[in-house]
């Protein structure tokens, strides 16, 4: 069992002041590391319309290296434009996953649309920053992985990786829309693509990782890395009914891998649970794993899906 010592939340959005688009959620974080600083990407919200609806932005918070607890800066404006009407980005950009290519910063995220008889769809997008990750253009008006006969809606949660010259792309996909309450809940499952050049995927039509709770299981942010031989991702999941407090809402789930495609789950590993009390009592979800400085670390956010922001762990040993 790995054991994460909690550091605590570092970053609220509710303390942003003068940007109205940033008003709540620090949603789903990803880390770029330089020199001086880390940079934490994450997606965030201006206030509800008349109609309670929102739309996501993609921002960033600069965390002192030497002090993770010294925010340093906050994006002046979104990083990364909505897209226009009709486009697959219209509504909102989340999550981001960003990785370094040579001199441009490569970023693959997730667009949101609103549709009639569920609530949203998503596709997964590219964008590339030629200012060390400041601001981010769109490769296209159009997704690099969308819905296929095998993945029909909801191609979300994408984490970039290139092992050994490989590019990978962990994502999630939408099995179903089960109706509780007379309210549509998606259900979707951890999948992958790899590709040559980071533009051209082949997706492996495989869900990676058995479901636990129960079959309707909902699986999102899987995250690898590797270490002392072997791949470790964390993921998050929840169950598919009243899942937005305490009982059904996300954990912090395990598995690994030899090879990047057989995955053997083992959540009793993950190491990190939610609270007694506090930001993050309810639930834990969208991990993140980071080197920094010999030390091995974990983003996540807490409850409601990361309202109030995320917080870090610390790896107490290592990942084996």
């Amino acid at each position: 069992m790995f054991k994460w010592i909690k550091l605590g939340k570092v970053f609220t959005p509710q303390t942003v002041e003068k940007r109205s688009w940033l008003k709540e959620f620090a949603q789903a974080p990803a880390v770029l590391v330089f020199e001086e600083f880390i940079r934490i990407y994450f997606s965030c919200r201006p206030p509800a319309d008349e109609s309670g609806r929102y739309v996501s932005y993609s921002a960033f918070v600069d965390l002192d290296r030497n002090d993770l607890f010294n925010i340093l800066r906050v994006s002046e404006t979104p990083i990364l434009a909505l897209g226009g009407v009709g486009e697959f980005d219209e509504f909102g950009t989340y999550p981001i996953s960003v990785i370094r290519h040579g001199d441009e910063v490569r970023a693959y995220y997730a667009g949101w649309t609103r549709c009639e008889s569920v609530p949203f769809n998503v596709a997964i997008g590219m964008a590339i920053s030629q200012d060390d990750g400041n601001t981010f253009t769109k490769m296209g008006n159009g997704p690099i992985i969308s819905y296929s006969l095998d993945e029909p809606f909801i191609m979300s949660g994408p984490k970039i990786r290139n092992f050994n010259g490989v590019w990978y792309l962990w994502y999630i996909a939408g099995r179903k829309w089960k109706v509780v309450d007379g309210r549509p809940e998606p259900v979707y499952k951890i999948r992958m693509a790899s590709s040559s050049d980071g533009f051209h995927w082949t997706k492996l039509n495989k869900d990676l990782v058995e479901s636990r709770i129960e079959e309707d299981e909902a699986q999102a942010s899987p995250d690898v890395f590797y270490a002392n031989g072997k791949y470790h991702m964390f993921f998050c999941y929840r169950h598919s009914a009243h899942y937005r407090g305490k009982e059904g809402g996300y954990r912090i789930g395990y598995a690994s891998s030899l090879n990047l495609i057989d995955w053997i789950r083992d959540d009793a590993k993950a190491g990190i649970d939610v609270s007694e009390v506090g930001w993050d009592s309810e639930m834990v979800s969208y991990p993140h794993v980071f080197e920094l400085d010999g030390k091995t670390y974990l983003a996540y956010l807490g409850n409601q899906v990361g309202r109030e922001g995320f917080g870090l762990a610390v790896l107490d040993g290592k990942l084996e």
